[in-house]
């Protein structure tokens, strides 16, 4: 647990102190702080240099993994594709003719190796071109939200951030125990969370990392639950509670 998390943690913790838990079911002193997060958190860009042509999505529409959210401008790319395409249709007619010539034995076969090498690098040039032009378009590598837009269409951009995405299902519960409970936790183990308010509720979570490497300083290690949340109903970036079962 990195010191800037266990800092976020602590953080929460001196604030529910301070304006108190109305939450029924369960008392603080039963009770750890701890808090929601997503899952994934990325920002997308392009591998590729070009000018923004479109932008299908915006802050807070969810996007499912593979959704085509950005076009670059791939003008460039579909004249390249559309000259691979008539340099190879060339080629096979090349190759076709250089045959039937071998077989009349008007040509060698020298001649019919050429002119297959010359459709096999015309193939190439035409994978490469569609390559290149499937880069132009960026989908979603998570199903999840738009967190922020950082570009505008008709910009130029290189490795420039473009939209910032974050996958809410399953959500992370990340807790700050003490050093005396760290052999009663354990990976399977079901625990309850409590999401602080306006939510409020109570879920069940399944505890999915205990660290092994312990904060000596504050005597303290880090668990991380996960929390299915396949509606992504429930807000990341929540204060929460959570109470294990041997609380």
């Amino acid at each position: 647990m990195n010191k800037i998390r266990l800092s976020a943690v602590a953080g929460g913790m001196s604030a529910a102190m301070l304006f108190g838990w109305s939450q029924p079911g369960y008392s603080q002193q039963e009770t750890y702080e701890c808090l929601m997060e997503p899952a994934v958190q990325l920002a997308l860009s392009s591998s590729v240099a070009g000018i923004i042509q479109s932008i299908e999505v915006d802050r807070g529409s969810k996007v499912k993994k593979g959704q085509k959210l950005v076009r670059l401008d791939a003008t460039t790319e579909l004249a390249t594709i559309k000259l691979a395409k008539a340099k190879l249709e060339f080629g096979q007619r090349k190759v076709a003719r250089a045959e039937e010539l071998f077989r009349e034995k008007f040509t060698s076969e020298y001649s019919v190796d050429e002119a297959v090498t010359e459709t096999r690098l015309a193939e190439v040039e035409l994978a490469q071109a569609r390559t290149l032009f499937g880069l132009k378009t960026l989908t979603s590598p998570i199903s999840g939200i738009v967190v922020e837009r950082l570009a505008q269409v008709g910009e130029f951009v290189s490795d420039d951030e473009i939209l910032k995405l974050a996958q809410l299902d399953p959500l992370h519960i990340e807790v700050i125990l003490p050093l005396e409970q760290l052999n009663s936790i354990s990976e399977g183990m079901e625990a309850t969370v409590y999401p602080g308010a306006p939510v409020g509720g109570e879920y069940k979570a399944t505890v999915e990392t205990v660290d092994q490497v312990l904060d000596a300083a504050s005597g303290t290690f880090g668990v991380r639950l996960i929390l299915p949340n396949p509606d992504s109903l429930l807000p990341a970036g929540l204060r929460c509670r959570v109470k294990f079962p041997q609380n």
